[in-house]
């Protein structure tokens, strides 16, 4: 039996088998095969997730041999994309062709399965999720089948698994909606929290992508603004906070410390309250907070699973070092999210049930039923997911 870890190393499993698979074909077989051995699936890209979506005694599909670009529509401005292509490999490809993703998170290591698997985004008021950008996928299924599915033929599931947690089959493509390339400037600075909410609904709306770190025991902080410019990208590409480059030289950023991650997403209006109520536990039960407090926004979508469906939205992230133990601060916080209507993000930390999810998300009955019409052994579940199924 082999031994898997997620990224940070918090998360492990003990699965029958680990494939990497190569091609779309050995994704069918594979598929098939364990569907007919009544075992269960499930697929990672880099595992960046930190909520328990891949752990399972079944088979883990590695999907990162799936990687590249195969086809670039520049007069629709999409492209086809293998599952396991890591964000990052994707600029200057796609620069090649004059075009660039309409936004990306601050990390970029991510496969493109992943990314939209569970919702990842950057931080814009007017800028949407990975899922939202979805214009297709192909899907390999239990029953041996390769389904395309987008937004011209098969449109139900499409709808459905632009957001798939994995839980559809294994996703072998994405086909995602594109913009024109983009330069982008970006500044930063420094000031106290209360100056900074004071000022956050002009900043929020005055900028193309607005986003700060609070570090609580300091009171500081750290904003980034950024906006696109005509000017030449400067070379080398300066520190994180003074960049001028292409939008995938300004928009990513390393983080290499190993950490776990809860994100929550509350409406836009309540985010400045939500984090006046964060600061307020982490001053009275958690002073030492030596990690910064994330704060981003994320345009509404119609995308049924995500933590923005229909509405405007703020995420705020608290992080913790992979070596400690991160549930007192993140039972804590979440206790607090729930007061605000927040949703957890899918690939990060949190503790609700499934009929809490059910009351978060309105196409929840929807999209399990979609879900299970493809999938209705199962095989793609692990027992996380079970739990979230059965309530």
């Amino acid at each position: 039996m082999q031994r898997w870890s997620n990224w940070s190393g918090k998360l492990t499993a003990r699965p029958a088998a680990i494939h990497c698979v190569k091609s779309e074909l050995d994704a069918v077989a594979v598929a098939l095969e364990t569907a007919r051995s009544g075992s269960n699936v499930r697929s990672v890209g880099a595992a960046h997730s930190h909520y328990p979506l891949v752990p399972t005694d079944g088979t883990i599909v590695d999907v990162s041999g799936l990687n590249g670009i195969i086809s670039i529509d520049s007069g629709r401005k999409r492209a086809r994309i293998r599952a396991g292509t890591a964000i990052h490999a994707l600029g200057l490809s796609l620069l090649d062709d004059g075009l660039g993703l309409i936004n990306q998170g601050d990390i970029d290591r991510q496969t493109i399965a992943g990314a939209t698997a569970t919702g990842t985004h950057g931080t814009g008021a007017d800028l949407q999720n990975f899922s939202a950008m979805v214009t297709g996928l192909s899907i390999a299924t239990a029953n041996g089948e390769l389904v395309r599915a987008c937004d011209d033929n098969n449109v139900e599931l499409w709808t459905a698994a632009r957001h798939h947690l994995g839980a559809f089959g294994i996703v072998t493509e994405v086909e995602l909606q594109l913009c024109d390339a983009y330069r982008l400037r970006e500044t930063g600075w420094n000031a106290t929290l209360d100056e900074t909410l004071e000022t956050l609904p002009e900043l929020v709306h005055a900028h193309r992508h607005l986003e700060f770190f609070w570090f609580p025991t300091t009171d500081t902080t750290v904003i980034k603004a950024t906006d696109e410019t005509n000017d030449p990208a400067e070379y080398p590409i300066a520190d994180e906070g003074s960049r001028c480059g292409w939008s995938h030289e300004v928009l990513s950023n390393s983080r290499t410390w190993l950490h776990s991650e809860m994100e929550y997403a509350v409406p836009l209006d309540a985010g400045p309250d939500c984090l006046a109520a964060i600061r307020d536990l982490l001053r009275r039960d958690f002073p030492e907070m030596p990690f910064p407090i994330e704060y981003r926004t994320v345009a509404a979508d119609d995308v049924w699973l995500s933590v923005a469906y229909e509405r405007p939205t703020v995420t705020i992230s608290l992080h913790m070092d992979a070596r400690k133990d991160d549930e007192p601060l993140f039972r804590a916080a979440e206790s607090l999210f729930t007061t605000f209507e927040g949703r957890p993000h899918w690939g990060k930390v949190h503790y609700r049930t499934g009929a809490e999810m059910a009351s978060l998300h309105p196409r929840w009955d929807d999209w399990w039923d979609a879900r299970d019409t493809l999938d209705p052994g199962g095989v793609f579940l692990n027992n996380a997911l079970r739990r979230l199924r059965n309530g």
